[in-house]
């Protein structure tokens, strides 16, 4: 599986709830750096797989906006999404 990512640094990379191995691949001027995960195990046709990413941004890391607790439906926790898709 691969990743956009620009000017993160990636701490760990969990697939429903096991170690995941990655790496990044060469990084590009403006398109960032792909981040490549390989999953712990084969997922079967239809299996759904849950992916958590350990990570933390910088201020270089472009197009990363957070939502405060108070501006999500929850009000609970922040909420961080990305519009280089």
């Amino acid at each position: 599986q691969v990743l956009d990512t620009k000017d993160l640094q990636v701490f760990k990379v969990t697939v429903n709830g096991q170690d995941a191995k990655f790496v990044f691949g060469e990084k590009h001027s403006f398109k960032g750096t792909p981040l490549e995960i390989t999953l712990p195990y084969e997922l079967r046709r239809g299996q759904e797989a849950i992916v958590e990413i350990s990570f933390e941004s910088s201020p270089k890391s472009s197009a990363l906006q957070w939502f405060s607790p108070e501006q999500t439906s929850g009000k609970k926790h922040p909420f961080l999404f990305s519009q280089c898709q």
